[in-house]
């Protein structure tokens, strides 16, 4: 069950460990997130978008081949573009990127700091969040019956008037089963619930 107050905390938590900004992508599909949340330096965010660097950043591939953590400052992970370096302008000299979940609903999230390495103990904390906000932004398996007949009928153009009448119940009825198809699908509107039901494979 997903409660936001816990949630907020987790991301609190991880922002007390990343000096310098924390990425959060959570169940990544088809490189899209279900969530993600990010506190690093709006300059380099906006360098790193303007750039291109989410298809060029050695986390990113990391990611997507293997599950655990690991520092930026591996070896083993090749840097063709200079990402870290560039990261470094920004202050974010030091970093740890973790990865966790099945590859179709991936979770990675990475941590910074400009003064030293993270200790194995500080990022073995920031893997347990992202172990905590990964389980409980799980998507749903499936919704109720009345949910889905709810939100079916608004995705087909349905105004809440007409598709209540449509299931013979009343407007303020149907406003709680979209309501809590929303709830259910962690989303902020209406709209945005019925895409990530149609991404899951609920409608």
């Amino acid at each position: 069950m997903f409660e936001k107050s816990v949630f907020d905390q987790e991301l609190r938590n991880l922002g007390e460990l990343a000096p310098k900004g924390y990425f959060v992508g959570l169940h990544i599909r088809f490189t899209s997130a279900l969530m993600s949340f990010q506190t690093y330096d709006p300059a380099w965010t906006d360098h790193y978008t303007e750039n291109g660097y989410v298809l060029r950043d050695p986390m990113t591939a990391w990611g997507f081949c293997t599950t655990g953590w690991t520092r930026w400052s591996n070896r083993i992970i090749p840097d063709p573009f200079g990402i870290f370096k560039e990261a470094a302008r920004f202050g974010l000299t030091y970093g740890a990127t973790i990865s966790c979940g099945p590859i179709r609903s991936r979770t990675i999230v990475s941590v910074a700091r400009a003064d030293r390495e993270f200790e194995d103990a500080e990022i073995e904390e920031v893997q347990a969040i992202a172990l905590r906000l990964h389980d409980m932004t799980e998507p749903p398996h499936r919704l109720t019956k009345a949910q889905t007949e709810a939100l079916k009928l608004i995705a087909d153009g349905h105004r809440h008037a007409a598709a209540a009448a449509y299931l013979g119940i009343s407007e303020s009825a149907l406003k709680a089963r979209l309501t809590s198809a929303r709830q259910k699908l962690m989303a902020r509107t209406t709209a945005e619930a019925i895409q990530r039901a149609k991404d899951y494979g609920l409608l």
